[in-house]
C-alpha cells in the first residue's frame, strides 16, 4: 500500500494523538509541600518536630529534628491541614529522599477515616495549587504544543509559589 505524505502525516498524527497505557508500577505523583510546613513525629515515648518536604497519597518525607530514624522504625505524625489535623502511623524509610541529604522517607501505614479525608482533601487542594510533580493529563500532536504546555506548568507553579509567599508576608 502506498501513502501519499498528506495520508502518512494524517496517519503519524493519529498515532501521536492515542493515549499512552498507564504504567500501573508507577509511584503516587508527588506534591512539594509549602511554607515549610511542619509535623509532630513520635517514636515510642519520644516526641519531635519534623518540616515537610513532599507528600503524596502513600506517603511522603520530612526533614527531622532529631535526625534520622533507623529504616523500619514505626511511629506516628500528626499534621495540620486546611480541613483539620491528620493522624496516620508512618514506617520511616530511608534518608537522602528526594535528593535532599537531611530529608528522610515514610511511609502511611494506617489512617483513620476522618484523617483519610482530611488527607486527600488537602491534597488534592496541593495538586489544584500547582505543587504536584505529576505532568498535567492533556494530549498534545505535536512536541511545540507540549513544550509550551509544560513550560506553561511551571508557571502556574511558580506563580502558584509567590501567591502563597505572599498571603504570609514572605518574599
Amino acid at each position: 500500500m502506498i501513502l501519499t505524505f498528506n495520508r502518512l502525516a494524517w496517519h503519524a498524527a493519529e498515532i501521536v494523538r492515542k493515549p499512552q497505557k498507564p504504567n500501573r508500577t508507577s509511584r503516587a505523583p508527588r506534591i512539594r509541600v509549602p511554607n515549610s510546613e511542619r509535623a509532630l513525629f513520635a517514636v515510642e515515648t519520644a516526641r519531635f518536630v519534623g518540616v515537610i518536604h513532599r507528600l503524596s497519597l502513600t506517603g511522603g518525607s520530612a526533614i527531622l529534628a532529631k535526625g534520622p530514624i533507623p529504616h523500619g522504625t514505626v511511629g506516628d505524625i500528626s499534621l495540620r491541614t486546611v480541613f483539620g489535623r491528620v493522624d496516620a502511623k508512618i514506617e520511616f524509610l530511608q534518608t537522602g529522599a528526594d535528593g535532599v541529604a537531611l530529608a528522610q522517607a515514610f511511609r502511611f501505614i494506617a489512617m483513620d477515616d476522618t484523617s483519610t479525608d482530611r488527607f486527600t482533601a488537602a491534597a488534592r487542594q496541593m495538586v489544584e495549587a500547582g505543587f504536584s510533580d505529576a505532568p498535567e493529563k492533556e494530549v498534545t500532536a505535536s512536541a511545540g504544543t507540549e513544550s509550551l504546555n509544560r513550560l506553561l506548568h511551571s508557571v502556574r507553579r511558580l506563580s502558584a509559589t509567590f501567591r502563597a509567599a505572599k498571603s504570609t508576608g514572605r518574599s
